[in-house]
Formats: C-alpha cells, structure tokens, sequence
C-alpha cells in the first residue's frame, strides 16, 4: 500500500457513522434500505458515507436485480491493517518515499536550529 491508500482507509475508518455502517456489514451484507432502517438515516447520506467507504476498498456493491447490496471486504481490512503495522516497523531507509526525510533524519544532530531548540532556545510555532 501506498501513503494515499492509508489516507483513504483511515478517512473511511475516521467518521463513527462510517464505523457503524461497517460493523454492520460484517454481520451480513446489505441493502441500502436496511441500513437506513437500522441506522434511521436518509438514502443519501448513507450513500456517501458507503461511496467513501467503496473508494477506500472498505466495501463492494453487488446487483441484485435493480438493488444493490453492499458488503464488507473483511479480507482487505486485515490485509490494511497488517500492512499499516509492516510500515511502522520497516526501516526509514527502506522506504524509498522516505529518502529525503530519512536523509534530513540523518542530519539532525548536527543541525544547530535543532541543537537551540532541543536546550529550549527555540522560537515557538504561531
């Protein structure tokens, strides 16, 4: 996975109503007129919220005659997560989008902005 699909997952993941309507979809697949049933919430709204969810790889749609039903893609999740967990553990050095900041990592010791900063002599953020 990429930096952008961790954004999206955890947009997807980032908003209670998204949340819901996951664990929702992890006892059984479902329509949209369900999840508003359940959730007592407007088609439209849940509509987003699974368009942003469906983007994120979080759901798939499948078409039952003029219905559409949604599902959660538990395999995915797992696999985000346990990708998410591999990223924090790798090397900086081995992540090649991380070469500049990995460089400047390397360089902050004899950084002296840093050095003033680090004693307390620094000029805060506004």
């Amino acid at each position: 996975m990429n930096l952008n699909d961790y954004v999206k997952v955890f947009k997807a993941l980032g908003e209670p109503t998204r949340l819901k309507i996951l664990k929702l979809l992890s006892v059984r697949p479902m329509f949209v007129c369900e999840l508003e049933s359940v959730l007592q919430m407007s088609q439209p709204r849940i509509s987003q919220h699974l368009r942003t969810m469906k983007e994120a790889g979080l759901v798939t749609e499948q078409k039952d005659a003029q219905r559409t039903y949604y599902s959660l893609q538990m395999d995915y999740l797992d696999q985000s997560v346990d990708n998410l967990i591999t990223f924090f553990h790798t090397d900086l050095a081995d992540l090649p989008q991380f070469k500049e900041e990995h460089l400047r990592v390397k360089q902050l010791d004899s950084n002296a902005d840093v050095a003033l900063c680090k004693e307390g002599n620094c000029n805060p953020v506004v």
